[in-house]
């Protein structure tokens, strides 16, 4: 008798968790999430999930600690209520800049992270684009981990010419060469200086920008200090103009204000975390759907196919 295939989602991104599962004809399964007056979670799974598959839709994003929670309990939950096997799918996955001691007696919470959703009862992940591949290495369970390039390369194929992408520091370079490979163009990279989180300073652009629309690529934008100057820098190099892609639109603290003053005329992002209500208003955002590729993959994960040969 096949598994029956449940998909439930908490208060991070519902919307999202609706339109993957109108790619799945099927429903949205039931849920309450709530709060205890002293805020404090409360999660009851409001249909019968005995030997299902079961799949939860939860980035954890701002607030992170909620919706961590969120997770965690209500993975607890669907375990607690013979689920046969629950998958995590982390469209974006907090705390994964923590992956490694940069400084003594700090600590690795992408590991910790790894740690809560086993201990809990996660037996798969799903998630896209993460902070650095290894996290993968963080779980004992399987992970297949996707990336957003199809979708920002269809966009950039069609809304772009005469392109050089740019990778605005040195860990992004894999990154953006491979989307330079795919786009047939050139490559130029920011060389950067971080003091502190939060904090960078741009300091030069190896590669030859003149006279091209520049994509500045990442993984993330957060308070967006790293891209507008980077956007800076390109513009003195010479670019005609400046544009920027990334998977995840987090856009905390200043980022709003900053992008509005920046001379970057388009930030791309994902709907991989749904934007604030400041963030809705500004007109250089522009939001591609990962509903589908997402859809696909909790599709083939179901019927035991093959995830990978989705980027082939």
């Amino acid at each position: 008798m096949p598994k029956t295939i449940k998909v439930f989602s908490g208060n991070a991104n519902p919307e999202l968790a609706k339109d993957i599962c109108d790619h799945l004809n099927i429903s949205l399964s039931k849920v309450e999430v709530r709060r205890f007056s002293d805020g404090e979670i409360f999660i009851e799974i409001g249909e019968n999930v005995r030997g299902a598959d079961v799949f939860v839709i939860q980035p954890t994003c701002p607030p992170v600690n909620d919706h961590l929670m969120e997770l965690v309990i209500m993975v607890d939950a669907l375990r607690r209520a013979s689920a046969r096997r629950i998958t995590a799918v982390l469209p974006y996955y907090g705390y994964a800049r923590q992956d490694r001691k940069v400084a003594p007696r700090v600590p690795i919470t992408a590991k910790v992270v790894a740690e809560m959703l086993m201990v809990v009862g996660v037996r798969r992940v799903l998630a896209m684009d993460l902070h650095a591949g290894q996290i993968q290495g963080f779980f004992n369970i399987p992970v297949d981990h996707l990336y957003a390039a199809p979708v920002l390369l269809e966009y950039i194929n069609k809304a772009f010419n005469n392109v050089i992408m740019v990778s605005p520091d040195a860990g992004g370079v894999e990154r953006t060469r491979a989307f330079a490979k795919r786009l047939k163009t050139d490559l130029a990279i920011i060389d950067k200086r971080r003091d502190r989180p939060n904090e960078s300073k741009a300091m030069n652009v190896i590669g030859d920008v003149e006279g091209k629309t520049a994509i500045l690529l990442d993984d993330m934008v957060d308070t967006a200090g790293t891209l507008c100057s980077a956007a800076g820098m390109l513009m003195e190099a010479g670019a005609a103009e400046v544009h920027a892609c990334c998977s995840h639109g987090v856009l905390s603290g200043p980022a709003i204000e900053r992008l509005e003053a920046s001379v970057i005329k388009s930030l791309v992002i994902t709907n991989s975390i749904p934007l604030h209500s400041k963030a809705k208003e500004c007109d250089k955002i522009t939001v591609l759907s990962v509903s589908k590729l997402l859809g696909e993959a909790i599709g083939r994960i179901h019927s035991e196919d093959s995830v990978s040969s989705l980027f082939v």
